[in-house]
């Protein structure tokens, strides 16, 4: 416990950084004050919505395993299951490369569909993070994280491009439509080609296929979020929604190409090479303190955002146990979590997999089980 002495002193260090760093505080005020104008009311549209979400590598963490397995799984909101794949650290990356793709070299995944499409036949060609591992160099586990990234977006792709739609459908990714895990610009291609995959749904099926990402935390939001507050930025009585300007969105990242979008690159900056959507301050409540999430629009669609924000509306107003987020993202999470029964088979057929490894020593496994993994935990 931090004694009475201890605590004047801190008090007095909290409050001198304070008044030290108000300056930014006040120049904060000033960036977003401007954004005021700009808030819009939604006006609520109905449309047939769907969400993609892969299981997080935190929601399948197996007890008691050595090899580190994890999932890859990849669902949507209707329990439709698109991948299930498990992997470990360890798992040679060559042969994962080839099991996107048939004996006769034809595409056998929607990963196999999109690297053909970009024109890579390897992983290590597709992302710069992740790397052939046949050699003696150690391994760094968090190539798994960006294999299973790259197979939500080659979904997300194989839905749009493959999938017959029985109406106008809005499609909400779990994240922002950003990603810095392609090579070069590879992934301007696969805008390019998510935005042919659009187009030919209207063109053949007369379907619109809307495209929006949902996060649950962005560092603009995070940045300005107090200052909107001060400012009055979307404190409204209705549901509303404000476009954020680039500048402000570079502003918050460290690295501003992760915010630099088609329009900055067609006054003559640099290409956009990692941005597929347009952020948007959303308030799908119709409180003035309702939560406020980032949504990024596909770019393409950038000027339909009150039509697509409307359609969103009516899946939010209903969201549980979140209130005012997503309902279809809320279930799709729900789908793709492994927990409770699901997580205990899981747990099982690791500790199968072991005894039939292990052989004679299989009875030593059973014991490991009973013994207490944690006891630091006892501190507590």
């Amino acid at each position: 416990m931090i004694d009475p002495q201890s605590q004047t002193k801190m008090r007095q260090e909290i409050n001198s950084r304070i008044e030290n760093d108000y300056e930014l505080l006040k120049n904060l005020r000033e960036e977003i004050r401007p954004l005021k104008s700009g808030v819009r009311r939604i006006q609520p549209r109905t449309t047939t919505s769907i969400s993609l979400v892969g299981t997080d590598g935190g929601n399948n963490r197996i007890q008691f395993d050595p090899f580190l397995l994890q999932l890859v799984r990849v669902v949507d909101s209707s329990n439709n299951e698109y991948c299930l794949e498990a992997v470990t650290p360890t798992t040679d990356v060559s042969c994962l490369s080839e099991s996107q793709f048939d004996e006769h070299g034809a595409a056998a995944s929607p990963l196999g569909r999109m690297m053909e499409y970009l024109g890579t036949e390897y992983l290590w060609e597709l992302s710069p993070m992740i790397r052939r591992n046949d050699d003696e160099r150690p391994v760094s586990p968090s190539w798994v994280q960006v294999y299973r990234e790259l197979v939500e977006w080659a979904i997300l792709l194989s839905l749009v491009r493959d999938k017959d739609f029985g109406t106008d459908t809005l499609i909400i990714f779990d994240g922002l439509l950003r990603s810095k895990v392609f090579t070069g610009e590879m992934f301007a291609d696969y805008r390019r080609g998510l935005a042919e995959a659009v187009d030919a749904q209207w063109r053949e099926n007369r379907r619109r296929v809307y495209l929006a990402g949902v996060a649950k935390h962005s560092k603009v939001l995070s940045r300005y979020k107090l200052a909107m507050s001060l400012e009055s930025v979307l404190t409204t009585d209705y549901p509303a929604y404000v476009e954020v300007p680039p500048d402000i969105e570079e502003k918050a990242y460290v690295w501003s190409e992760y915010a630099r979008g088609d329009d900055q690159a067609a006054e003559g900056g640099e290409a956009n090479k990692f941005v597929g959507g347009k952020m948007f301050f959303v308030k799908f409540g119709p409180g003035p303190r309702d939560p406020i999430w980032p949504v990024d629009i596909f770019l393409p669609q950038a000027r339909d955002a009150q039509q697509i924000v409307g359609y969103m509306l009516a899946d939010a107003v209903n969201g549980f146990p979140v209130p005012f987020y997503p309902q279809c993202l809320q279930k799709a999470h729900e789908n793709a979590a492994l927990v409770d029964f699901d997580f205990d088979i899981l747990q099982d057929q690791v500790f199968d997999g072991l005894r039939a490894v292990l052989g004679e020593d299989a009875q030593a496994l059973d014991t490991f089980r009973l013994q207490n993994g944690d006891v630091a935990q006892r501190r507590y």
